[in-house]
């Protein structure tokens, strides 16, 4: 759905304001309706209803949402500007407010939350963490932007990397729908196929390398293989930055 025209802040800082209750204990804030429903289809059904005239209705509660995205939330809707993270911690909170986006049907607040969780995963060195991509992945739909962005990030992640972590191994056996875009996201690379070695050639070593298990081994089995050099094990459930090295989540 597509956002209304951009107005100065001004003109949406009219005198009707409106009381939104939020989370379990229904914190009170009192914002400008005019303001509100500029930028949200969602509240302008609320308080101005199908005939785009405001309503009696001066007061909802949101129960089931949390305060720390809310305010990022209201922080957004007076300036039009996100904090940038601090640290991976502050990475929760921004995908909370992209959900809280995405029901407020809020496309310019989402685009702006999945650029700066791009922006901080790229200035970083460093890749979305399977809890962070599993937290997504169980609350949107097919297509979406933030998913988009995440699952092709672990891609190239996967693909550069010299083996599977076992975290992601399982992750990737057990929910056939990330694999399946992890590969839709390598497909949107357009590879030139003579930079993609082919394993129907006499001289590939079809992804065995010589002294290694072979291309089915995880990071951890092909542990086992070694004598206990704790350089050779891969990465647990931690994030990885594009040095190879672990990063925090």
């Amino acid at each position: 759905m597509s956002e209304k025209a951009e107005k100065p802040l001004h003109e949406l800082l009219s005198r009707s304001l409106v009381d939104l209750y939020v989370g379990p204990e229904s914190t009170h804030w009192i914002l400008h309706e005019k303001l509100l429903c500029h930028y949200s289809p969602f509240f302008s059904s609320i308080f101005y209803g199908k005939d785009k005239k405001s309503s009696t209705t001066k007061a909802f509660g949101i129960p089931d949402t949390e305060d720390a995205p809310f305010e990022l939330f209201v922080g957004w809707l007076y300036s039009r500007a996100l904090r940038y993270p601090d640290s991976e911690s502050d990475i929760g909170p921004l995908l909370d407010l992209y959900l809280l986006s995405t029901r407020f049907e809020m496309e310019a607040l989402g685009a702006d939350v999945v650029e700066t969780v791009r922006a901080w995963y790229h200035n970083n060195e460093t890749y979305p963490g399977l809890r962070r991509v599993q937290y997504i992945y169980s609350n949107t739909e097919e297509d979406n932007p933030m998913r988009e962005m995440m699952v092709g990030a672990v891609a190239r992640y996967l693909t550069l990397s010299e083996r599977i972590p076992p975290h992601w191994d399982r992750a990737l056996r057990k929910n056939g729908q990330l694999a399946v875009d992890i590969i839709r996201s390598i497909q949107e690379w357009h590879l030139e196929g003579r930079s993609v070695p082919d394993a129907r050639e006499a001289s590939m070593d079809r992804g065995r390398a010589e002294g290694k298990v072979g291309f089915s081994a995880t990071a951890d089995q092909e542990g086992e293989s070694h004598s206990g050099d704790a350089s050779e094990s891969a990465p647990h459930e931690e994030e990885v930055n594009g040095n190879g090295q672990n990063g925090t989540v």
